[in-house]
């Protein structure tokens, strides 16, 4: 069967033009009004260069196949997922390359309800749709535009996960990257009682002080000079669309997702004893420990937006955390949020009377772990079927790239779905040192 390279597991991506441009965003947006025989779509987009071009030609696509659309401009992709039940749309579209290179832009798009539609929920369906040019819905009037703003609809929502009374006149650093969240942030600020130091605040596309993403530690160090320099009690970064965000501590240290998914589901069940909490395969040991301690249930699933939600749909799940910083509310649609974390933690931290780093440090001892490291691969798949050659005499798990585990130590490899790159997670039960050990003989591997 044909196919097209930018139509990836849970979106479509690709750089623009090559694998992305106008022409496609117009046909996609035909068909996805004749797939979902949709009335009324959502759009949004982010700071991107070509993301104007995006929205102009994904527009035109629905309203000359007779639907509406509602324009939010610049937004975050949670105002998306947010938005579409709220505007009761039958569809809602994301412009967005989250934290990809500046030439890259991508199509995220969610069903009534923002139920998500990846490859095997539409997104295949749509693809070929597109190849075949069966695309076009005859007989219909060309519907309208309407520019649409709900940012303080979106933000007043917030208020269902934290009280603001419960929080403590903190001094935070938030760098939004020059990404979408510094207006999000700004209507956010007068309703809590911390002060927020600004980095990179203003969205900008040249992104002048590179692509808004916390998880490459040379993005990091802005985040941690203002945190110092200003004493601040905590540090938030976010990515360029906002439906991640990354903490700092009080003494600057970056803080791997996987210990925030952790303390979140422990006090997530602190109110909600008995519920279920769903996480991915890549780092798991610690999540598992504070789930059952907490007396909830761990259900896994694989990685990435469309499958989290779809497994949290399927079981009733209250939250889903993955370690890359993504966190899922039932009571947010399901949806990942930014915020919701940023806001959980404030929260936290002043009912426990704790810093972030003591929050976290018995986590960070148990289960030491390497975080994400990423290789640049010509034949990713091929040096994935090595290592399971290698690692054979360890307990094997195939539900999303390759866990193998052992009495003392695991690890974790997958290809990443949107670029050609073999993503690496080791963790550790207490020993920090076998852990370093067991990352570099794998890192050995993976780049011989």
């Amino acid at each position: 069967m044909e196919k097209i390279a930018s139509f990836k597991a849970y979106d479509i991506r690709g750089k623009v033009p090559g694998d992305l441009n106008v022409d496609l965003a117009y046909k996609v947006g035909k068909a996805i009004v004749k797939y979902l025989n949709a009335k009324k779509v959502l759009i949004g987009m982010d700071v991107r260069k070509s993301s104007p071009e995006l929205a102009e030609a994904l527009t035109k696509g629905i309203t000359e196949n007779g639907a509406d659309v509602y324009d939010l401009g610049l937004c975050g992709t949670e105002m998306i997922y947010f938005g579409t039940p709220h505007l009761n749309a039958d569809a809602g579209v994301m412009i967005t390359a989250s934290h990809n290179p500046p030439e890259y832009n991508g199509l995220k798009f969610v069903k009534k309800g923002s139920v998500p539609m990846g490859y095997d929920s539409g997104l295949s369906e749509i693809e070929q749709m597109v190849l075949k040019g069966d695309f076009e819905v005859e007989g219909v009037q060309k519907g309208k535009v309407e520019k649409i703003d709900i940012m303080n609809d979106f933000i007043n929502n917030l208020k269902q996960f934290y009280d603001a009374k419960k929080i403590n006149p903190f001094k935070v650093v938030v760098n939004a990257g020059n990404g979408c969240i510094g207006p999000a942030l700004d209507t956010l600020e007068p309703l809590l009682p911390i002060k927020m130091i600004k980095v990179f605040h203003e969205p900008d596309s040249n992104f002048p002080n590179g692509v808004p993403n916390p998880l490459l530690p040379e993005n990091r160090q802005p985040t941690i000079d203002a945190l110092l320099e200003h004493k601040a009690d905590l540090g938030v970064a976010w990515d360029g669309d906002y439906d991640r965000c990354f903490f700092f501590d009080e003494k600057g240290n970056f803080i791997e997702g996987y210990y925030i998914v952790g303390l979140l589901a422990k006090s997530i069940l602190k109110k909600n004893p008995g519920e279920k909490i769903v996480h991915d395969p890549r780092l798991t040991w610690n999540t598992i420990k504070e789930v059952e301690a907490a007396g909830g249930e761990v259900v896994q699933s694989v990685s990435g937006h469309a499958f989290i939600k779809q497994k949290m749909r399927e079981v009733n799940a209250i939250y889903g955390g993955e370690m890359s910083a993504h966190h899922y509310f039932r009571d947010n649609y399901y949806s990942d949020s930014g915020i919701i974390p940023f806001l959980l933690i404030l929260q936290l931290m002043s009912e426990e009377n704790k810093t972030l780093g003591r929050l976290v440090e018995e986590m960070i001892a148990a289960y030491p772990c390497s975080g994400e490291i990423n290789t640049k691969l010509e034949n990713p798949a091929a040096k994935l079927e090595e290592i399971k050659q290698k690692y054979s005499d360890g307990k094997m798990e195939t539900l999303d790239g390759v866990s193998v585990e052992y009495e003392n130590w695991r690890f974790n490899v997958r290809l990443s779905n949107t670029e050609p790159l073999i993503r690496l997670n080791v963790e550790s039960k207490g020993d920090r040192k076998l852990m370093e050990k067991k990352t570099q003989e794998l890192l050995n591997l993976i780049r011989s």
